[in-house]
């Protein structure tokens, strides 16, 4: 929204040519702000400076509390560049942790200090590091905002606390061909394409026929759901994921022309809540721990890190948008360590067996 009221007044924010200009509207209405809004941007077209004009030099003179920055920042900013699925992920933060304690508080008064506070009080609230975490790179974020739109001269420095490298929770080989075995109709295809695709459970369910090239026996991730909405996919990014056996002869038996693959009637979306019951009734007939659909996810990712399959080619085939995160699973393949290992140690049996040089014979040699 360009024209917005704060406290009992109507303002006007314009972004033009990498500028942000914000008045006060001389009509104190939400018609008259628009009003004056066209009127500053016909002068603004025309190359006026609008110096005669009152402009705000920081709305944080005015005592903006962070909760009412934060408002305008989600309007103006967060769901113009965030996904859908982003912008509920920062809601949450925001309503959770960082509005009870920080809305109150003027955001040109919120420094290091307050951070550091905050981190101790959420730590001492049982909250773990990554939790924590979360708030801060989202309060990083709004403060820097707030910061190139001059609404605070400065941005508070935002360090985050160390966190211990994630632990992954996959299905062996075994386990997941016993899952398979005790799975029927929807569930038993769904577990077999995620099990042998790595697909999110938001890219599975919006699978599209449009998307399944049975010629070349590729599947294209073009798209994921959330909440209800399609959207792209996590890292914004369409790739091509090969048919195993598996997955080939899963999707063949069920084709069709157009519509989602997975669904249950009037080609609507799969709910989330729905699909973990089934695969927790699937888990408990296969005698198996209770997994979600992002342990298939991980579990598809280990058996490519078993199979020595390049990194690269495992981050293209995962859609991670950063390799660290795929090496995070190069911790599984023990059986290519110990062939490193063995391959040193044959080396060392090699080196060692060389005859030993003294000096006297080097001294002959040299002579």
């Amino acid at each position: 929204m360009t024209a917005y009221k704060r406290g009992k007044k109507w303002w006007v924010n314009i972004g033009f040519a990498k500028q942000r200009y914000r008045y006060a509207s001389p009509e104190n209405s939400f018609r008259g702000a628009l009003a004056y809004e066209a009127t500053l941007r016909g002068k603004l077209a025309k190359g006026e400076l609008l110096k005669n004009e009152p402009q705000i030099k920081a709305i944080a003179q005015a005592g903006t509390t962070f909760a009412e920055f934060s408002r305008q920042w989600f309007k103006t900013y967060v769901k113009s560049n965030n996904k859908y699925s982003e912008q509920l992920n920062k809601e949450s933060i925001f309503r959770a942790h960082l509005l009870p304690y920080f809305g109150n508080k003027p955001i040109s008064q919120i420094k290091s200090l307050d951070i550091e506070n905050f981190k101790a009080f959420k730590k001492k609230a049982g909250l773990k590091n990554k939790t924590i975490n979360n708030s801060l790179i989202a309060l990083s974020k709004c403060l820097k905002t707030a910061k190139s739109w001059n609404i605070i001269e400065s941005s508070p420095e935002v360090k985050l606390l160390k966190v211990e490298p994630q632990r992954f929770d996959f299905l062996t080989e075994d386990e997941s061909t016993t899952l398979i075995n005790h799975c029927d109709g929807l569930i038993k295809d769904m577990v077999t394409v995620a099990i042998f695709t790595g697909l999110r459970f938001g890219e599975l369910i919006a699978l599209d026929w449009s998307d399944v090239d049975f010629q070349e026996r590729v599947i294209t991730v073009r798209r994921s759901i959330t909440s209800g909405r399609i959207g792209s996919t996590k890292s914004n990014k369409i790739r091509e994921i090969p048919m195993t056996n598996e997955v080939y002869e899963v999707l063949a038996v069920k084709q069709k022309k157009q519509g989602f693959v997975f669904t249950k009637e009037q080609n609507r979306p799969l709910s989330p809540v729905s699909c973990l019951k089934w695969l927790h009734k699937a888990c408990a007939k296969a005698d198996i721990r209770n997994v979600g659909w992002h342990n298939l996810r991980h579990s598809f990712a280990s058996s490519l890190a078993r199979q020595n399959v390049p990194v690269i080619s495992t981050k293209e085939i995962m859609g991670h948008s950063d390799i660290r995160t795929t090496l995070r699973y190069s911790h599984i393949n023990l059986a290519a360590k110990r062939e490193a290992i063995a391959m040193l140690n044959k080396k060392d049996v090699t080196l060692t067996s060389q005859p030993i040089i003294t000096k006297q014979e080097i001294v002959v040699y040299c002579s």
